[in-house]
């Protein structure tokens, strides 16, 4: 699925570095403005501690995650929409074309990297710099609305279903004139529809990377238009690419750090981008399918293989974490099946007996032991257990449950009388 997320700044807030750092790929990051001019493009993988836990039961060749597309866009300067000033049009053209939109700010104070006219690399003010950026895109759209109307007028004449769009074309240019951002207007499902099709910044999610000192990693940073940033320090970033996972994991310990700044913001993207995972697992890969939030299982399957979305029967499906409590997809089919089997006996009193010990020393495969409390399960009898192994078996009464081990070597190959 590809989405993207365009990183946009002033010049020198540190997209470049951010950019370098977050896709582990080189791009010019220099201190003068319009270092960068044509987009980088770099796919990002989302860190996500369930692939991890899914290879350790299935153990395979590959583990693949989902993944967001960021794009280094040109540093935005103040009069790019209304005078075209820096790359203005260039730099309009490029973020029009992404998602969604990620808006780095600058929290640092270096005299060494260069700010605008008439300020130092000591000064810093973060709410007038995203105020700036905001203001060149409200501007952008407010023009492409003036642009459009006369068209749709024309149009909305000879056609009445476009009728909606003018009038929320209209609507739109007095809200921003507000100095408003389109998403933030009160609108009908329809008119959000149709708001879609005049493709303006302000219609794009957005996000804010605070750029910081490595001092201020763990301050609580003021909201910038309703929105909490991202507090990340390029360079430390940029350090942390260059290490491997051990000592990146000393060095953000180090910090007070549980995640890398990155691997917060590819999340923050993942979601903003209305995205959500499936897994599959095997021995071949594990791997995270992307769909949109919402989506529905045959669209899920075409996302694997279009030809899955066409001839769609029907989808068996596990909850992540049923299937790592019960160790894979055998445990996950055996608590579906005592599930069923339970169901059908009805009201009357049940007696339950399993392949694999649902308690072991330590622990319990939770899922199970819920279904057994679920339907009022008093006595539960297992095997799977032999050998030496038999010396761990659970044989009394837990939680109200009375568990047994019924495997024939358990028994010493005697039989074992349950009921009268």
């Amino acid at each position: 699925m590809a989405l993207s997320i365009g990183i946009v700044g002033l010049p020198n807030v540190g997209k470049s570095t951010l950019f370098t750092a977050l896709t582990k790929k080189g791009g010019l990051a220099a201190n003068y403005p319009f270092a960068t001019i044509d987009p980088n493009v770099g796919i990002v993988d989302v860190p996500d501690d369930r692939l991890n836990a899914l290879a350790k039961i299935v153990n395979p060749a590959r583990i693949l995650p989902a993944t967001v597309e960021f794009v280094d866009i040109a540093g935005l300067v103040k009069g790019a929409a209304s005078e075209g000033a820096g790359l203005g049009n260039q730099f309009l053209a490029n973020i029009r074309e992404c998602d969604a939109i990620c808006q780095v700010v600058r929290y640092f104070k270096d005299p060494d990297v260069m700010r605008e006219a008439n300020h130092t690399g000591e000064f810093v003010d973060p709410a007038s710099d995203a105020e700036t950026i905001m203001t060149e895109l409200i501007l952008a759209d407010i023009q492409t609305l003036e642009k459009q109307l006369p068209k749709l007028e024309k149009e909305a004449k000879r056609d009445a279903e476009l009728a909606p769009k003018l009038a929320v074309a209209k609507r739109l240019v007095e809200w921003l004139n507000e100095g408003n951002r389109a998403i933030t207007m009160e609108m009908t499902d329809e008119e959000r529809a149709a708001a879609k099709g005049l493709f303006l910044l302000t219609m794009k999610p957005m996000l804010y990377v605070a750029n910081v000192d490595e001092d201020m990693l763990t301050e609580d940073l003021d909201a910038i238009d309703g929105v909490k940033p991202i507090p990340i320090c390029a360079k430390v970033e940029a350090e942390l690419s260059e290490l491997d996972p051990e000592e990146a994991a000393e060095f953000l310990a180090d910090l007070g750090l549980e995640r890398s700044g990155l691997e917060v913001l590819a999340q923050a993207a993942y979601k903003l981008l209305g995205l959500q995972s499936f897994f599959t697992a095997g021995e071949v890969e594990v791997r995270a399918w992307t769909v949109r939030q919402g989506a529905t299982a045959p669209q899920a399957a075409g996302v694997i293989h279009t030809d899955f979305e066409r001839g769609f029967i029907k989808a068996e499906t596990i909850a992540f974490e049923d299937y790592v409590a019960l160790g894979g997809e055998k445990g996950a089919k055996e608590a579906g099946r005592l599930r069923m089997s339970l169901q059908a006996g009805g009201s009357a009193q049940k007696i339950a007996f399993l392949h694999y010990p649902p308690v072991y020393p330590g622990g319990c495969a939770q899922p199970l032991v819920d279904i057994l409390h679920e339907f009022g399960v008093q006595q539960c009898y297992y095997g799977h257990l032999h050998g030496k192994s038999i010396r761990g078996a659970i044989q009394r009464e837990v939680d109200g449950i009375r568990y047994k081990l019924v495997s024939a070597d358990g028994l010493h190959f005697c039989p074992y009388k349950i009921c009268d």
